[in-house]
């Protein structure tokens, strides 16, 4: 396999952000933070009533009717820091018509193929792994994995997320990991809107063609869980773009904490049944025999229907001097796939390691942060922040 090591600058050009747009309805509103900071929305109630919100946020049914469907005119001016954060229940905003029209947000920055990195610690570039449908239904198989769907003033989009445990919480979480990008534009935006999570989407997997008219049961069978806690970290907002990888990619994480859609009083693992434990501080890729990494792909070849996984051995990608070594595998999954875990085995349990941040453009390899004492401060900060309740 050839050696790359080419200049950053050059590597950072030729990565886009793994996610997908959908095409209906319109977008929302978000914040920045610091280092290891949260964004929060008072988890009581639903809609304005009992919500903390950000000043210009409406509180009334009329001023959120516009808010789901735009308002990102002062996006970047007051929706940046973390207590901006809002995301209020909206009933039926992410109807199963709606989930069902996902699809791949365009690739973004230059469009060329292969990628380099001028840094010792970059491994050669990965062969392509060909990714592999999952076994259906997914609740039985990956229930921890799913789909998050959320408003961007590109329009709606969607992400791939887990359910990990929480320590405050043993068998009770109601934590969701995924991309720091999909939860927050970074460094010259703000936080996403009506950000919602659906494990073991689309369960039995039929063609995204036959979503609409499939039994709610099927598409939504655990419900959709509203994001009313998200913690990222603060080098993601402060160094973090959509228009290509850079050194905010190695930071690009987020802990969601969410709360069901119905009202009901189970926690999410509960719900669900099943959640993946979180390993910090692991060994660095080049001391790790195999992992792999799940997603729902939405850009061509796939259209989000499905849930997808790619076996694979990881090696070491560095996207800017003085940040961590990222994960780097041979990965054809594609745009959606963003926030997607990557999993090991240990002590008998499904353990996440990281989730998908960025790809080439020519999506013949995946990229993922180590999970270091950033990503540990973030975890332990919204674990700490709903442990008494």
């Amino acid at each position: 396999m050839p050696s790359i090591r080419r200049s950053t600058a050059a590597a950072a050009a030729l990565l886009v952000l793994l996610a997908g747009t959908v095409t209906a309805c319109g977008p929302g509103d978000d914040t920045a933070a610091g280092p290891g900071s949260s964004a929060a929305a008072d988890h009581k109630g639903q809609g304005g009533g009992g919500l903390k919100l950000p000043k210009g946020v409406p509180t009334d049914i009329d001023g959120l009717k516009k808010w789901k469907d735009g308002g990102w005119q002062n996006w970047d001016e007051w929706a940046r820091k973390a207590q901006d954060f809002a995301n209020p229940i909206i009933k039926d905003h992410w109807r199963n018509d709606r989930l069902a029209q996902a699809k791949a947000a365009p690739e973004i920055g230059v469009q060329a193929t292969g990628a380099g990195s001028e840094f010792e610690a970059t491994d050669p570039e990965p062969q392509p792994v060909t990714a592999e449908q999952v076994a259906r239904p997914y609740h039985r198989n990956m229930a921890p994995v799913g789909k998050i769907f959320f408003d961007s003033p590109k329009g709606p989009m969607v992400c791939s997320g887990t359910i990990v445990e929480d320590p405050a919480h043993p068998g009770r979480s109601n934590l969701v990991w995924t991309a720091g990008h999909c939860v927050h534009s970074g460094k010259q935006g703000g936080w996403m809107r009506n950000i919602v999570f659906v494990p073991a989407y689309n369960d039995n997997g039929v063609p995204m063609s036959q979503v609409s008219g499939t039994p709610s049961q099927q598409i939504t069978p655990y419900g959709r869980f509203w994001a009313d806690w998200i913690t990222t970290s603060g080098e993601w907002i402060n160094m973090g773009s959509e228009e290509s990888g850079n050194g905010g990619s190695a930071y690009d994480f987020a802990v969601l904490h969410v709360k069901p859609e119905n009202g009901s009083g189970k926690s999410l693992q509960e719900t669900v049944g099943a959640a993946a434990q979180v390993w910090f501080n692991a060994p660095s890729a080049d001391r790790i025999s195999s992992l792999d990494a799940f997603g729902y792909p939405a850009a061509p070849p796939y259209d989000g229907a499905r849930m997808m996984n790619c076996p694979a051995h990881p090696g070491r990608l560095v996207m800017q001097q003085g940040t961590p070594a990222m994960n780097r595998i041979g990965c054809t999954m594609t745009g959606g796939t963003s926030g997607g875990g990557w999993f090991v085995t240990r002590g008998g349990k499904l353990t996440l390691v990281s989730n998908t941040s960025i790809s080439s453009n020519a999506h013949t390899w995946l990229a993922g942060p180590h999970l270091g004492p950033e990503a540990e401060r973030v975890f332990t900060g919204i674990s700490r922040k709903f442990a008494n309740q």
